[in-house]
Parts: C-alpha cells; structure tokens; sequence
C-alpha cells in the first residue's frame, strides 16, 4: 500500500473520531502555544532590559572616586581623555534641588556636566539645544530640563526660553530632553542639567567624584577599562579600594546570562507539557488500536503487511501532534500579542522559536505514537478476527 493511501486512511479514521481528536490535539495546542508564549515574553524582557541598558550610554565606564582628598581635577579627567580608545568623557555633579515655576514647585535631580554628555550618555533633546562648552566658559545659567520635569512646570506649554528658579536663581530653559524613561533604577525624566560650573555652585561643591566615559568602539572596551586602571592607580597609588571602574558591557553580559537562563528555564517548564500532550496521544492510540482490532486483522487477512499498519497509526499520531502544533502556533501568537496589548510587556516573536516547537510537536508525536502503532501491526490476524 502507497504512502498517500496510508495518509488518506489516517485522515479519514481522524475524521471519524473528531471530538476524540480536538481533544488529542488539545495537550499540543497548549504546549506549542506555552513554549511560544513564555519564551516570547522571556525573549522581549530580555531586549527591553537591553534596551534599558543602552539608554545609560553606549560603550560606556563609570569612574568613582570616594572623598574629597580622591576628586578628579581637571588636569586628572585631561588625562584620562587622552588614553587610546577613549571617544570622549563627561565629568558630573549631581544633587538634589528645589525648582519654582510662578506656583508650581518640585524638587528634582541636578547634573552638572559638560557638553559631550549628551553622546556619553545617549541623550537626546527633543525640543532646544544641548549644553555647549562655552555655557561652562561663562557659567550661564542655564537649564536643560528633562520631559517630566517640562510637563511638571509648563504643563502643555512650550518651555525654551522661559524662565524657572532653582534654589532660588532664575535659570533660562534652553532645552528640553526626550523621555529615556526609568534605567536600571534611575529616572532620566525628572531631572536638570546645567553646565558643570553652574552645577557646582547649585551642590556647593567643586568636587568631581564621578566621570562617565565612552569608548570608540564595543571590542575596545576591555582594552580601555584596563589602560583606565592602569592610569588611575598611577593618580592615585596604593588607594585601589578607594575608586572604582565600571564596564557597561560587564553589566550587560550579566543581564544576559540571567535572562538566558530564564528562558531556557521557562521553555523547560512549558516542553513538559508538551511531553504531557505527547502522552495524550499515546493513550487515545493505544484505545484505537484496541477499537480497530477486527479491522487490523481484516486488513492482515487480505494482504496488508506489518509496515503498512505501523505506518497507518504512525501517520495518524504525527497527523494530530502536527495539527496541533500549527493550532498552537496561531495560538500562542495570538495569545502573546493579547497579553502585550493588556499587561504592556514586550513579546518578541522568532520563527526559530515557533519552528522549534512545531518540530519538537512531531518527535513527540513520532515518540508517542510508536508504541501503540508497532503494538497494533503485531497482532496475529486470526486473533485480531475473533477479538471481541
């Protein structure tokens, strides 16, 4: 008997038996619908905490000194803008303040920097301009305001050129930034920034603890973290427990791994049930093979062989694992976007990963329907003809 004559009498036996079938199906549709789901969502939290990431700056090291006596004067941060690798740095004072605009009034984040932060730091201005080196020259008071801070104390107004007062000093609004969101922790929405001389005389301190830089290329970075080592421990010898040098891609690496992790875990979780479908089909081919034993024998009887029975009940197990695996696949799909739309998470679908679990769907078929198929092309014709 031909394949396709094989594949005709699994579909039509399929038929016959639908609710028997739909509920099969049932155990592959949700457990190529779970792995699609899981690992989807698991994928986009792990692109949104990259992203996340990111908008702290690209190719970015965080400098940290500790105490008055370890601050990073001019000629120091020159210095360390020299060494190879090193794209541009950005010293920082930072604190909080009291911002008036007529009756409205917040206490918000200041940074005091100079003008490359806006590339160190990935920051963006939506309406205005950006600080410039010569605002730092001459200590203008001026302010880049960041968007929630805008909407704080203009409300739908337009905000450059107007005025606020900052602990009392009237500020020029030049600026305003693009919404970053919430970082790792830190808002970039509510915040100031003022040129660096300006900030210090905001905080009331010409210290500079904190220095963020950024490097000319990703592959470069390790090389540029070690040379900013090696210059800091010339500055500042036999005090390494007093400074230190954060590496973004450390940071970054490591959110990876954990959200790699959790994605292998949370694709585990859902392949069990998968396995559990598995053993549906198992079981409903097993009551089939029982059901059909007359007809098994009839068909040995008149000439049928044992291969063109195991591929019968073969054909109709991969035939309900795969149908159910398509369904899945919609499914969870359709599934992901609901729960995006709903709970606002970030669901990243890959053809890799419905593929996978539409394959994984057919091995468990395969594995599963083995079993009862080799058991029903075993059975003796004369016994399977008197089976009552």
């Amino acid at each position: 008997m031909g394949i396709w004559q094989s594949i005709k009498m699994a579909l039509r036996s399929i038929q016959s038996n639908k609710l028997r079938s739909a509920l099969t199906m049932l155990g592959m549709i949700i457990g190529v619908s779970s792995v699609i789901v899981l690992v989807s969502i698991a994928q986009g939290s792990a692109q949104n905490v990259t992203s996340r990431i990111n908008q702290l700056g690209t190719n970015l090291l965080t400098i940290n000194t500790f105490g008055t006596d370890l601050a990073l004067t001019e000629d120091k941060i020159n210095e360390l803008s020299k060494l190879n690798g090193v794209k541009a740095i950005s010293p920082v004072v930072s604190g909080r303040v009291n911002v008036k605009k007529d009756k409205t009034a917040s206490q918000v984040s200041v940074t005091g920097t100079n003008a490359a932060y806006s590339d160190v730091r990935d920051t963006k201005v939506k309406q205005g301009r950006f600080i410039t080196d010569l605002d730092i020259e001459y200590r203008q008071k001026i302010a880049v305001i960041g968007s929630e801070t805008a909407s704080t104390l203009f409300g739908a107004e337009n905000p450059v050129g107007q005025y606020i007062q900052i602990e009392g000093t009237s500020f020029k609004v030049v600026g305003v930034l693009a919404s970053k969101g919430s970082s790792m922790g830190q808002g970039g929405d509510n915040t100031i920034i003022v040129p660096l001389s300006t900030g210090q005389r905001l905080v009331k301190s010409t210290t500079i603890n904190q220095v963020y830089l950024q490097g000319k290329s990703e592959d470069q970075m390790d090389v540029v973290m070690n040379e900013v080592k090696l210059a800091l421990a010339g500055m500042y010898p036999n005090k390494s427990d007093s400074y230190s040098v954060t590496n973004q891609k450390d940071l970054m690496d490591t959110m990876s791994s954990v959200t790699n992790t959790m994605t292998m875990m949370l694709g585990g979780i859902a392949g069990i049930s998968l396995l559990v479908g598995g053993i549906g089909i198992m079981n409903i081919m097993l009551v089939s093979v029982s059901e059909r034993t007359k007809e098994i024998g009839i068909r040995k009887a008149i000439g049928a062989k044992r291969r063109d029975v195991l591929l019968q009940f073969l054909i109709e197990a991969v035939v309900l694992s795969g149908v159910g695996g398509l369904i899945g696949i919609l499914a969870g799909v359709g599934l992901g976007k609901m729960l995006s739309s709903l709970f606002s998470l970030t669901v990243s679908f890959t053809s890799s990963v419905m593929i996978g679990s539409f394959l994984f769907s057919l091995v468990v078929g395969v594995i599963f329907g083995v079993f009862p198929a080799n058991k029903a092309s075993k059975l003796n014709p004369i016994q399977a003809l008197r089976y009552e």
